[in-house]
C-alpha cells in the first residue's frame, strides 16, 4: 500500500484527466495521482488516418484555455520538438489528430503524477476515505476521485455482436479491402472519415461501397459564432438548470451541432466523386440517408434489414463488410460497484451530475470528466471546454479561483433575459 492519502485520484487519461494533472502539476497544495490502464497512450488510435485532423482549434489543448501561460501548451510542445516554426508557416489552426496524439503522449511522458499500466479494478470506502486497488496489486488510499474513464463503442441492439466499430477501423481496414462490398453505417465525422478514405482507395481494390445514415442528410456540423457560444458557461448552467425531460430533448435535437461532419469534408467527399468520375474510376457506390438497421444476421456476409424513414418502405441489403461509425457512450466502470451507494443516480441508472461535475452525495469527493453529456448539455465532450471544467474541479478542491473561471463569455442570452 501507498503511503500517506492523496488529495485526489484521477482514473484514466484521456485528454481531460491528463489536462487536469497539467494544470494540478503547479500547485503545491495538492498531491494528486492519475491512474491509467494502458501502458502507453494512444487518442482514437484505430482512426489515426494520416491527413485527419481535430474539429476544434489548437487552443483547444490541455491548459491553455484555463492558463496560457503553462509549460504544458500545446504551442510548448511544439517548441520543444522543433515544430513551431513548420505549424506558423502551415497557417492552420487545426492540429493534425496524428500531431494532438504525439502531444498527449508527450506530457503524460513527462508529467510525475501520470502512472501507465495501472488498471484499476476496485474502489471502496474505509469510513475515512477512498480505497483504490489496481491489476498490479498496488493499493492507494485517496480524500478524492476524478472520473476520466471516458467513453466505450456504442453498437445498436440491431447490430450487437456484428461488423467492426469504427474505433478498430485501421486494425481491419486492409482484411476489408479484400472484399467484394464495404457498408458504412452512421453520420458524423468518423463515418465520413471512414467512407472518404475507402472511397479514395476504392479504384485500387473495386470493392462496392454504400454509406447508411438514419439522418435526413449529411449534416455538416455547425460552426457559426453563435452557436460556438453555446460552448460556454452560460449555456452550461442554462442546460443544467433544464427539467430532465427538456435536456432529453434537446440533446437529441442538437446532435448535428457537435455530431455532424466538417462542411470541408462533406465538399471533399463530393469532389472526390466527381474527380473518380472523370478519371472513368466511378466507383460502384449508394449514399443512402433516412434509413434504420432493423435487424441484421450474418451468414458469410450481411444481411441488413433496413427501413427508409421517409418512405416507409423495408428493403434487405447484402454486405460483405461491415463498419459501425455508431459513436460512443458514458459507461459506468465495474469498479465503482463498491461505493455505488455514495453515488446519486438518476433514473434512467445514469450518474446525476451536480452543476460542479460531482456525482457523490457530499457534492466534493466523486468528479466525472465527459460522463455527464445528459446533465451539462454539448460542451461535455468538447476538448475547449475541458480546461474550464478542470478549472473548477481545481477551484472546488483547493477552496480557491486556482485559474480564472469565466462567468459570462457569451454575447446572447438563452434564458429570459435578467
Amino acid at each position: 500500500m501507498s503511503s500517506g492519502v492523496k488529495d485526489f485520484i484521477g482514473i484514466g487519461v484521456g485528454p481531460f484527466n491528463l489536462g487536469l494533472a497539467c494544470l494540478a502539476d503547479p500547485l503545491d497544495e495538492l498531491d494528486g495521482l492519475f491512474l491509467e490502464a494502458r501502458e502507453e497512450l494512444s487518442w482514437h488510435p484505430g482512426m489515426m488516418l494520416d491527413d485527419a485532423t481535430l474539429q476544434v482549434p489548437f487552443l483547444a489543448d490541455l491548459v491553455t484555455m484555463a492558463d496560457p501561460t503553462s509549460r504544458w501548451s500545446f504551442l510548448s510542445y511544439l517548441k520543444e520538438t522543433g515544430n513551431l516554426y513548420p505549424f506558423y508557416i502551415r497557417e492552420s489552426f487545426y492540429p493534425l489528430r496524428r500531431e494532438y496524439d504525439d502531444y498527449c503522449r508527450w506530457a503524460a511522458e513527462r508529467l510525475p503524477s501520470v502512472e501507465l499500466g495501472q488498471a484499476v479494478t476496485s474502489v471502496e470506502h474505509d469510513g475515512a476515505s477512498y480505497v483504490v486497488t489496481t491489476g498490479t496489486g498496488d493499493v492507494h488510499r485517496t480524500r478524492r476521485l476524478v472520473l476520466g474513464v471516458g467513453t466505450s463503442p456504442k453498437v445498436p441492439e440491431s447490430l450487437q455482436g456484428l461488423g467492426i466499430h469504427s474505433s478498430a477501423y485501421l486494425d481491419h481496414k486492409r482484411d476489408l479491402q479484400r472484399l467484394d462490398s464495404i457498408t458504412v453505417v452512421g453520420s458524423g465525422q468518423s463515418a465520413a472519415e471512414i467512407y472518404r478514405d475507402l472511397l479514395a482507395e476504392s479504384p485500387d481494390h473495386g470493392y462496392r461501397l454504400t454509406w447508411l445514415t438514419r439522418s435526413p442528410r449529411f449534416f455538416p456540423m455547425e460552426y457559426t459564432k453563435l452557436t460556438l457560444e453555446m460552448t460556454s458557461p452560460e449555456y452550461t448552467s442554462y442546460f443544467h438548470d433544464l427539467p430532465d425531460a427538456t435536456r432529453e430533448r434537446l440533446g437529441r435535437e442538437q446532435r448535428s451541432l457537435y455530431k455532424g461532419i466538417s462542411g470541408d469534408l462533406v465538399d471533399e467527399i463530393f469532389d472526390l466523386h466527381y474527380r473518380l468520375r472523370v478519371q472513368g474510376d466511378g466507383p460502384h457506390t449508394t449514399l443512402v440517408t433516412n434509413t434504420s438497421v432493423t435487424d441484421a444476421s450474418y451468414d458469410g456476409g450481411y444481411e441488413l434489414a433496413c427501413h427508409h424513414d421517409e418512405t416507409g418502405e423495408d428493403f434487405t441489403l447484402r454486405t460483405d463488410g461491415l463498419v459501425l461509425a455508431t459513436g460512443y457512450a458514458a459507461q459506468v466502470p465495474a469498479f465503482l460497484e463498491p461505493v455505488r451507494d455514495r453515488i446519486r443516480w438518476d433514473e434512467q441508472g445514469r450518474y446525476d451530475v451536480a452543476r460542479g461535475y460531482t456525482i457523490d452525495h457530499q457534492d466534493r469527493e466523486i468528479y466525472v470528466q465527459n460522463a455527464e453529456e445528459h446533465t451539462h448539455g454539448l460542451a461535455a465532450p468538447d476538448l475547449g471546454m475541458g480546461a474550464y471544467r478542470n478549472s473548477v474541479i481545481l477551484a472546488a478542491m483547493t477552496g480557491r479561483e486556482v485559474y480564472p473561471i469565466e462567468k459570462r463569455i457569451a454575447v446572447q442570452s438563452f434564458g429570459v433575459p435578467r
